[in-house]
């Protein structure tokens, strides 16, 4: 709900008001409700507050609580808040007017240190404990919020932005070498597995799933959450397990509609946003509200180019969802005019450091756009569904009976899940067996994912020795993970708190800008847990991949979205078609790279010629996939951070 900062001079030195007007100035871009400051002795802490929840309105940011001796500046929004009264005892006549950050103060008096393991929902926030004179945060589980810190001889400084941190004095603008180096050796979307790092040099971030504690001189970091799959659920019948989850997911849902401005979604012709709007749908009739629907369409003059199986304008499926729910103002955005490359460089003033989700870039930010216009406070997405509520691949299923020797069941399956995609069932075996013993593929390690070349100046990676920093979190030479295992990969996807901090990242700087909160109710700690508590089988039944949230969504989506089988929707297909006006100076810029001294200290100068010799002299929108596009486009962003930055 709002950019926060302070700072802690841990030697008593006062806190000057010159720094205190430097680091609220580098918010004053953004839009606010109310701007409040708390300052007493060698004590500041700040709020530069956007109103997303009806308890925030007029709620004091920071607050001062003087029975206990706490003072917290909170970036928050927590979703359990009954379940948190019930256990602090709370007066029910308080309880709707109490606001998060009083709530978190309340929680941090009870449970000291361990409160963060008691909290659900998406924040940031910083407690000063004058009694024990000390400082505690903390970050929620998955990073939904950003939170930068410095600490420069005596002065602990934090904030949710690193450009206020570079407005202190002390604080030098200098990129750093080792953030920079494992963002360029990861060849997937993850900015960097160090999640101590930013890529400012002296500029940290507190991790995902951590607290912090700033006492005597020194900083504690502490992991207060580690998601690991708990005993499995067992239960009766299919129609409890989907029971469950329907009444647990309704309430995640029902969490994130909490503000006294509209309530929006992205929605896609899929599962998992489908599943939340449908779910939101019926909860907010009763309310007598209308849900704003975001979706994302290719622009009318591009022709699809894509297998049958894929399908770029998912408009027809979404408009089945919209007619189902009922209650919803449906906005179909093609953003003509804008490209993954028109955008950049506001991006890089967004984001405040390179990225290298391109291809969506665009849209991304344009949705946070458009909701903003709508006065839309939440916006709803189901980003991590497809490794919580729609879980679930027939064929690697399928693979793991194969294993097992359950040949009734794989039969059974078999025939089932030909007769819902079509085709002979005999086609499946041959992937089925390549899935189920490794040994009979012959595909390269480094052909299993998306990967691209790997592109770090080789001398560059030597000296900050990132492979073997890499390797630390099971990434290879080549840039990735070396296992094709899907059931590996979703472990380490809940494990390791650095695949989701670069989208994370993007959300929260993106709510800074307009004025809104993306909201993720599939990334509701309780569903997470429920999800990898439940028995594989769950996932794949009946000839259905995904097969929960099938089921579960029976009566909250129309059957030609929630059976669909055959065709899967994707974003962005377009994105290099839509440059075709930016074509010419795209080249041009890419032919300056490859001369670009600053730059080739830190990329490969041959993989950049390489892929500048591969693409065609003439756009052709069927090239969108092209590795050696990821290439340039991941320097040129790069590129471009670092002009901007110097």
């Amino acid at each position: 709900m709002s950019a926060i900062a302070g700072i802690f001079h841990q030697n008593k030195q006062l806190v000057q008001l010159q720094d205190i007007h430097k680091m609220m100035g580098a918010f004053e871009k953004f839009p606010a409700n109310d701007i409040q400051v708390w300052s007493k002795d060698q004590i500041f802490l700040g709020c530069h507050a956007q109103w997303i929840t009806p308890e925030s309105v007029n709620e004091p940011n920071p607050y001062f609580d003087y029975q206990r001796g706490l003072t917290i500046t909170a970036d928050a929004i927590i979703d359990n808040r009954e379940e948190l009264f019930d256990k602090l005892h709370i007066n029910k006549f308080l309880r709707n007017i109490m606001s998060d950050n009083q709530l978190i103060i309340l929680c941090y008096e009870k449970w000291g240190e361990d409160c963060p393991k008691h909290l659900i929902g998406d924040f940031a926030f910083m407690i000063w404990d004058a009694r024990n004179q000390k400082m505690f945060g903390a970050r929620d589980f998955s990073g939904s919020r950003t939170l930068y810190f410095n600490h420069l001889d005596q002065r602990f400084s934090f904030s949710t932005t690193i450009e206020a941190l570079l407005a202190l004095p002390g604080i030098n603008r200098v990129l750093n070498e080792q953030w920079l180096a494992e963002y360029i050796a990861i060849t997937g979307l993850v900015d960097s597995a160090n999640m101590h790092l930013s890529v400012i040099k002296g500029i940290e971030q507190l991790p995902p799933s951590h607290s912090i504690t700033i006492k005597n001189g020194s900083i504690k970091l502490t992991q207060y959450c580690i998601l690991r799959p708990e005993k499995k659920l067992k239960l009766k019948s299919n129609e409890e397990y989907v029971e469950a989850f329907q009444e647990l997911f309704s309430e995640s849902v029902r969490c994130r509609l909490r503000t006294h401005r509209n309530v929006g979604a992205q929605l896609s012709g899929g599962l998992d946003s489908g599943a939340i709007v449908g779910f939101a749908g019926k909860l907010l009739e009763k309310e007598k509200k209308t849900l704003h629907t975001f979706s994302y369409v290719p622009t009318k003059d591009f022709k699809d180019f894509t297998p049958k199986t894929i399908m770029p304008d998912e408009s027809p499926l979404i408009k089945k969802t919209v007619d189902f729910v009922g209650g919803i103002h449906a906005h179909y955005l093609d953003f003509e005019g804008r490209s993954s490359f028109t955008e950049i460089d506001d991006l890089l003033d967004i984001i405040e450091m390179p990225y290298k989700y391109f291809e969506n870039s665009f849209w991304l930010k344009g949705m946070f756009e458009k909701a903003s216009e709508k006065n839309v406070g939440v916006l709803l997405n189901g980003g991590r569904g497809n490794l919580s509520i729609s879980w679930g691949s027939a064929l690697h299923h399928y693979a793991y009976l194969l294993k097992r020797l359950r040949w009734i069941r794989l039969i059974k399956e078999l025939n089932k899940y030909s007769h819902n995609k079509g085709g002979s069932r005999f086609r499946l075996i041959k992937p089925i067996s390549k899935l189920a013993f490794p040994v009979l593929n012959n595909t390269s390690k480094k052909n299993n994912g998306y990967f691209i070349p790997n592109m770090i100046n080789k001398d560059f990676a030597a000296r900050l020795s990132v492979f073997e920093n890499l390797k630390k979190y099971g990434i290879e030479d080549f840039g990735w993970f070396t296992s094709t295992n899907i059931y590996d990969n979703r472990k380490s996807h809940f494990e390791e708190i650095f695949h989701w901090n670069a989208s994370n990242t993007l959300a929260t700087k993106l709510s800074l800008r307009y004025g809104l909160w993306k909201r993720d109710p599939t990334n509701d700690l309780r569903i997470i847990r429920f999800c990898l508590s439940l028995p594989e089988e769950q996932y794949v039944q009946d000839g259905m991949d995904r097969a929960l949230i099938r089921r579960a969504t029976k009566h909250y989506l129309p059957d030609e979205v929630r059976l669909n089988q055959k065709v899967r929707g994707v974003q962005g297909a377009d994105w290099l078609h839509r440059m075709n006006s930016s074509w010419n100076i795209f080249n041009e810029e890419i032919q300056k790279l490859s001369k670009n001294n600053r730059l080739l200290t830190l990329v490969d100068q041959e993989v950049i010629k390489d892929a500048s010799k591969r693409i065609k002299k003439d756009l052709r929108p069927e090239d969108a996939g092209d590795p050696n596009y990821k290439v340039l486009m991941i320097s040129l962003i790069l590129n471009r951070y670092i002009q901007k930055f110097n």
